[in-house]
């Protein structure tokens, strides 16, 4: 097709002002010409968790957008939407977005706080489902956790909000720093219930939370800083009544990768949706 076609890649980190910390996502905002391979190819050339690509405007402020980490297309991904409106707020200025993407629409709102962007991005419609207890068991296995590692109070669940993700609450901030994991086992797995991520989780306090990303059916071990997980964690707390039907949680997620970043999910007491939302940077 177009493989001659050699676009612009803008390289974005997400959930942090610092370029060293955060999620870095490649960002290309003219796309309409490359096919699949090519996109794919991309991705791993960068090496980040995933890079988007935006492949049609389709008006005033939308846009199409596909995702793609070094191993494979995925349905949604919440750092390279942030990284990309971003990059959208820096040529064109700050806007209320929307990204139509295999997900299904994600409306995204950047705005100027003193001097820096922040974008927030609306999940599509999320739901919280049991996992099996052979999966569980398998899923403890792959990580090297004993049952005991597990925080009786957040029960495991697969939680979605545009890509799947098993929650797993750690009972000690020592259990969630120490991840050395099976990575072809938990790929397996992974692969078998379709799941994007494992969200690791630590409760500090009551809406404060640090997470873990391991990440191998994208080809990386661990993710820094995941907005779709973010989303999905906000909905399975939401939906064990972990929290208030409306609040403000805090997730930190990179410190022990050495790329720390803060995600902001946002529940509404009227609205099903997740809102997640951070600052990013340029890279470069």
């Amino acid at each position: 097709m177009t493989h001659d076609h050699r676009p612009e890649v803008l390289r974005y980190t997400a959930f942090s002002a610092d370029p060293a910390g955060g999620n870095p996502a490649g960002v290309v905002l003219d796309a309409a010409g490359l096919d699949e391979e090519r996109m794919l190819a991309i991705a791993a050339e960068l090496g980040y968790s995933e890079s988007a690509f935006l492949t049609k405007r389709t008006g005033e402020d939308a846009y199409t957008i596909r995702y793609f980490s070094p191993k494979a297309e995925v349905p949604f991904c919440g750092h390279a939407t942030v990284a990309t409106a971003l990059a959208l707020a820096e040529r064109e200025g700050p806007a209320a977005l929307e990204f139509t993407t295999p997900a299904g629409v994600v409306p995204v709102s950047v705005v100027r706080e003193g001097g820096a962007l922040r974008a927030t991005l609306t999940s599509v419609t999320p739901h919280v489902e049991e996992v099996a207890e052979a999966d569980l068991t398998e899923a403890l296995a792959a990580l090297e956790w004993a049952a005991a590692d597990l925080a009786p109070a957040l029960p495991p669940r697969i939680a979605y909000a545009g890509a799947r993700h098993l929650v797993l609450a750690a009972a000690t901030r020592e259990r969630l720093a120490e991840l050395d994991y099976d990575f072809a086992r938990l790929e397996a797995l992974m692969r078998r219930l379709d799941l994007t991520t494992l969200q690791l989780v630590w409760r500090e306090g009551p809406e404060v939370f640090h997470v873990r990303d391991p990440f191998p059916v994208g080809g990386v071990v661990e993710d820094p800083a995941t907005g779709a997980a973010a989303a999905a964690f906000g909905a399975y707390a939401r939906e064990l009544g972990l929290v208030p039907e409306a609040a403000v949680l805090t997730l930190h997620q990179g410190a022990d990768m050495g790329r720390p970043g803060t995600l902001t999910v946002e529940l509404r007491a009227d609205d099903a949706r997740v809102r997640v939302s951070g600052t990013g940077t340029r890279i470069g």
